[in-house]
């Protein structure tokens, strides 16, 4: 469905992510000025509360890092094989 819509997506398997900071929890960036994380259950259902807000700027740097780290790093959906 996200690919049909537009999306880019880039996967990253875990093995090459080991030096990268990364937050603890799924997130979108906004604008760069705000993370919006999502939290799910063991069981990949949204928990609850499913999510939060941060506008720290130290948090929204993190995330931001991290993003741009794995973005680099990732492979493109259409070149991925497991």
């Amino acid at each position: 469905m996200n690919l049909s819509a537009g999306e880019q997506v880039r996967w990253l398997p875990r093995n090459q992510a080991s030096d990268i900071a990364l937050p603890g929890n799924d997130f979108w960036l906004i604008d760069d000025r705000l993370a919006l994380f999502h939290f799910f259950t063991g069981g990949g259902d949204w928990a609850d509360p499913g999510f939060m807000f941060s506008e720290d700027p130290a948090t929204v740097q993190l995330a931001s890092s991290a993003f741009e780290a794995v973005w680099r790093r990732g492979i493109p959906h259409e070149k991925y094989s497991v």
